[in-house]
């Protein structure tokens, strides 16, 4: 048993390396607003934009010009100004030394289980049209919906088993999905798959 605690903390510590570009950071403009998470972005706490990686992730950020890092976890999506793989807090962008420079190049680790998704570049969408916290009322609807599948996520504690279908490239496509199931008494809304 200590064996393996040791071992989960130092890969904990060195994660898995899964992407070099460019950080920018975001502060007070957005200071108090919500984040896509649901969160209320706080600049004085250590998180960060992403475009695709899961909400909750938790990254090690080096900045490649001075070797600084800092660990964030993400809880909000972007960045959308093109060329750029994440945005970090105030904070975080504080302590690898880059508020000045507004910018800067950085390799990402992943030290959290999460998955990584295919393309990092470019989120995939889906339809949820249910959550259950049982598991065979999930499979009553999926098995009726083609191109669906049951996610178990667990939410502060508690299990819950989301009936998601169809997987698109760009919301839009998602969207006319949701409008075709609503024809068909249907309900559900667009979400990005790894929320």
């Amino acid at each position: 048993m200590f064996i393996h605690k040791r071992s989960f903390k130092k890969k904990y510590e060195s994660g898995q390396f899964i992407e070099t570009g460019i950080a920018s950071w975001y502060g007070p403009n957005f200071n108090g607003k919500q984040t896509a998470n649901g969160e209320i972005y706080n600049m004085y706490e250590l998180t960060a934009a992403h475009r695709t990686l899961p909400f909750n992730s938790v990254l090690k950020v080096i900045n490649k010009s001075n070797g600084k890092s800092v660990v964030v976890r993400i809880n909000d999506r972007g960045p959308y100004a093109k060329n750029r793989i994440i945005d970090l807090s105030k904070k975080a962008a504080e302590k690898i030394d880059m508020i000045s420079e507004g910018t800067a190049k950085v390799d990402l680790f992943l030290l959290s289980n999460n998955k990584i998704p295919e393309n990092l570049k470019v989120p995939q969408y889906t339809v949820q049209v249910g959550s259950f916290k049982n598991k065979s009322d999930a499979q009553k609807i999926s098995i009726s919906l083609d191109n669906s599948r049951i996610v178990r996520a667990v939410v502060n504690g508690d299990t819950y088993y989301r009936v998601y279908v169809g997987n698109f490239n760009n919301s839009d496509e998602a969207k006319k999905l949701k409008y075709l199931l609503q024809e068909k008494g249907i309900t559900g809304f667009v979400k990005q798959v790894g929320n």
